[in-house]
């Protein structure tokens, strides 16, 4: 399993690896390890989750479970997950986590957003303070300020809100903080399934790789869509348009955003089911 693991997790970031050692950037793809503070190499380690005893039959075995929140029997022969150490180190923020991930599921989805945050991030920049730089707008910038004056902006998500030009922050219905995070996320924001990314690693061995990858997945899937949908243009990098500004375009953005938030909700169960399986419950 670990061997298989470590190819899985290879053909998901070969490319990535291969562009940063050339000193490029893609707009999509590398984004999940731009945004999020995970190392490929976090990623590439191998766990099986809580509860399993695992036999150490080499010196390779040996050297990837000898590390932080795995235990080895003093013959070195077998390792398993050390819940005390773990729930010692995390367990906090492990409830929080918890909590948050509870509470989006069992609230209502709302799927009126279209991705408008995306516009949100650019209001009334000028060329040089947009990121992406090396990705064109793919409309005018005085009518992409109006798609964005022309719509009832509802981010429900304080890791996008942040990024919000200043301009645009008074246009969003709602003022979403870090501290109301649980009050706030709902299961149809990507932003809110894109971050299970980040919960699965951030619980570490207890979500087991498999999990991880599914997550992972789902992340790089809504980041697709995310950047299709946005005021960039993504059609020389050989990706579409969800002209969100059209009626066409709503429609289509809602019909993947409810097909993301289903995977989500199932991915939030599994991660819930991981947590329990290791005494975390939500507060």
């Amino acid at each position: 399993m670990r061997d298989e693991h470590a190819a899985a997790v290879a053909a998901r970031t070969d490319a990535h690896i291969a562009r940063r050692m050339r000193g490029e950037a893609h707009p999509v793809e590398d984004f999940l390890f731009t945004y999020y503070p995970f190392k490929v190499g976090q990623l590439a380690k191998w766990n099986p989750g809580p509860g399993i005893r695992l036999e150490l039959e080499t010196d390779a075995d040996r050297q990837c479970f000898d590390r932080r929140w795995y235990r080895l029997d003093h013959a070195g022969t077998n390792a398993e997950f050390d819940l005390d150490a773990w729930q010692a180190d995390r367990g906090d923020g492990a409830k929080f986590i918890a909590s948050l991930l509870a509470a989006t599921l069992h609230r209502e989805a709302n799927f009126g957003c279209f991705g408008i945050h995306e516009w949100a991030m650019v209001y009334r920049l000028s060329e040089e303070e947009r990121r992406h730089q090396q990705v064109p707008l793919r409309l005018s910038p005085a009518e992409t300020d109006a798609v964005v004056e022309g719509h009832r902006i509802q981010c429900s998500h304080h890791d996008a809100f942040r990024f919000f030009t200043e301009p645009a922050r008074p246009l969003n219905t709602l003022q979403p903080s870090r501290s109301g995070m649980i009050d706030n996320e709902q299961p149809g924001c990507l932003h809110a399934g894109m971050d299970l990314y980040k919960w699965a690693m951030k619980i570490g061995p207890v979500a087991p790789s498999a999990l991880v990858l599914d997550c992972f997945d789902l992340a790089l899937d809504i980041r697709t869509l995310d950047m299709e949908a946005s005021p960039y243009d993504l059609r020389g990098w050989g990706y579409g348009v969800v002209a969100v500004e059209t009626a066409a375009g709503k429609a289509e953005y809602m019909h993947r955003q409810k097909e993301f938030s289903a995977r989500a909700q199932a991915l939030r169960r599994r991660l819930l089911e991981s947590l329990g399986s290791a005494g975390v419950r939500p507060r």
